[in-house]
């Protein structure tokens, strides 16, 4: 008898999942989650680093939440809800203005390139600083004697590719900085979108939507900062 519950136990430890195990389980299933929302987690490994958090926080921030990048319970629950939003499709935000336009949404870290029957020509995560640029109306164009475009603008040791002016007197979109001794990223693109870390005040970009604000700006173009 005491060899047949011993037996039992056994099996019962070994059909039971360990608790890293369980874990990796539950970590990879909100990884698909936030991947299926367009929210950017990568690959869905079982871990939650930085690339995770930063997926988590853009899912907040579309889902008007406090950015922690922590899975709480509310944040699951609404993760997991029937009609989840997407995080890489957002409505542009109320009161920004009429016609073609650039938006820019500091709670959201988000912006819109909207064209003149008012439908979003492109849109995108960025990275910015609110305590350099404040909320309120802008337009691209040379400030403080500056050039409005520059193509690949040095700053210090880095390069700031596509850059576009639109605030006095250095405050521009541009792409994430990269160093001019390697060429590589300040910081990945899986910052974009989220309160992880700050710019100098400009607004940085992927490659690809730098492109798109470049092309988007070869005319005045007015800059609502909500």
């Amino acid at each position: 008898m005491v060899r047949i519950i011993s037996l039992l136990a056994v099996l019962t430890l070994l059909a039971t999942p360990s608790p890293a195990v369980a874990g990796e389980d539950w970590v990879v299933k909100a990884q698909r989650r936030l991947n299926s929302l367009g929210c950017s987690a990568g690959a869905p490994t079982g871990e939650i680093g930085p690339w995770t958090r930063s997926a988590v926080m853009r899912f907040q921030s579309r889902s008007r939440m406090d950015q922690d990048g922590h899975l709480t319970d509310r944040t699951r629950r609404a993760l997991y809800a029937d009609g989840a939003p997407r995080c890489d499709k957002r409505p542009i935000p109320a009161s920004s203005g009429r016609g073609r336009r650039i938006v820019i949404s500091q709670r959201q870290n988000w912006v819109w390139l909207v064209g003149p029957e008012g439908a979003v020509v492109a849109q995108g995560g960025i990275v910015d600083n609110p305590g350099v640029l404040s909320r309120g109306s802008y337009a691209v164009g040379s400030y403080c004697g500056r050039a409005t475009r520059i193509k690949l603008n040095q700053s210090g040791s880095v390069w700031m590719d596509n850059f576009v002016r639109f605030a006095p007197c250095g405050i521009g979109f541009h792409r994430i900085p990269r160093y001019q001794s390697t060429g590589r990223q300040m910081h990945p693109d899986y910052l974009l979108g989220t309160n992880m870390t700050e710019s100098h005040g400009c607004i940085r970009l992927s490659r690809e939507m730098s492109l798109k604000v470049w092309k988007f700006t070869t005319r005045a173009t007015p800059v609502r900062v909500v």
